[in-house]
């Protein structure tokens, strides 16, 4: 349980289970051991859309859902492998891939995925989001403060930015990568770092560990600029919001999230988990598509408002490995930033 409860509480439970026979063994136990269990770092707008998916054809009842931060949910899959007791995972795909070349431990899906771009994606997963990063701007507090508009991510270290500026911690969100990744390709490894820690000092107390922070602070007017998800500074434009947002000249980089079904010894769980991958993805992405508009499959579209303006991909292939060398670099800057 989530919780400990109080003494007189846990004496009384103890009473009731006695009688009655049952076993509890923590927040592993939720459900039935029939239920397919499905572990996920996804979004709400996401989990809702996925969860509405499967109760509208046929399978209520009959999942779990459990979410988690990346980091954690990463941590669980590389470090319990086939053991982890999630049937099925929703998971940001260089996660999935570090953890299958690790410990094999998915099974390659035997639905057709009709994917724009086959090569992009193992047999064992198929991706259910794709996320952009780009520059987010509150309007009324830019015209405020007579603030220039910011036209690339390098901009934003520039010293008449300092205390408008809000970002996230690589560390703890990958909404932060997104950001790096567009530094480093543009300029190197050297003078990304240090474009980076002018970045920290104007963003001071507004690092945010959350990948909806910097929006959130935007939103507040607590910050003039971030740098978020593009699909959300879209929609709150569109709802009459005082928002814009710039594609960066670096580019609007891109991470998705993925399916994939555990290998486990149970095939009647371990079928009912495929059957569910193959109804998220046939037929939840006309839901997810609403909020994460990047099309990935055959058939889907984008309207001009949606379509970023500078789309990249990275020049190496996103792995753990390269996570945790943008980490490092990261925390560099951070501490130039802070002084030590």
């Amino acid at each position: 349980m989530r919780k400990f409860m109080k003494k007189a509480s846990t004496i009384l439970l103890a009473g009731m289970l006695a009688v009655t026979g049952v076993v509890m063994t923590g927040c592993s136990s939720k459900g039935n051991s029939d239920q397919v269990v499905i572990y996920s770092n996804a979004d709400d707008e996401a989990v809702e859309a996925m969860k509405k998916t499967l109760d509208d054809n046929g399978y209520k009842g009959k999942y779990v859902f459990q979410t988690f931060g990346t980091s954690e949910l990463g941590g669980k899959l590389v470090a319990e492998g086939k053991n982890l007791e999630a049937d099925m995972i929703t998971m940001s795909t260089f996660y999935v891939e570090s953890a299958q070349e690790k410990n094999k431990m998915f099974k390659n899906l035997d639905f057709d995925r009709n994917l724009k771009d086959e090569s992009k994606f193992e047999k064992y997963e198929s991706p259910i989001t794709a996320q952009e990063g780009t520059i987010i701007l509150n309007t009324e507090v830019m015209k405020e403060n007579k603030l220039p508009t910011p036209k690339s991510i390098k901009d934003l270290a520039k010293p008449e930015y300092k205390g408008f500026i809000s970002v996230t911690d690589i560390k703890s969100s990958s909404t932060a990568w997104l950001l790096i990744q567009g530094l480093v390709s543009a300029y190197g490894e050297d003078e990304a770092e240090d474009i980076l820690t002018d970045i920290y000092k104007n963003a001071g107390d507004h690092i945010e560990d959350s990948g909806s922070g910097p929006i959130k602070n935007v939103r507040a007017g607590e910050a003039a600029i971030g740098f978020g998800l593009r699909q959300q500074a879209v929609a709150d434009k569109k709802d009459g919001l005082p928002i814009d947002y710039v594609d960066p000249t670096e580019g609007n980089f891109t991470l998705t999230e993925s399916v994939a079904v555990l290998d486990k010894d149970d095939s009647k769980k371990s079928d009912l988990a495929m059957d569910m991958a193959e109804c998220i993805i046939k037929k939840g992405r006309s839901e997810l598509i609403k909020n994460y508009p990047v099309p990935l499959y055959n058939g889907e579209t984008e309207d001009k408002d949606q379509k970023s303006g500078n789309p990249k991909e990275y020049k190496e292939k996103l792995t753990l490995d390269l996570l945790k060398k943008h980490q490092e670099l990261s925390e560099r800057a951070m501490e130039k930033a802070e002084g030590k």
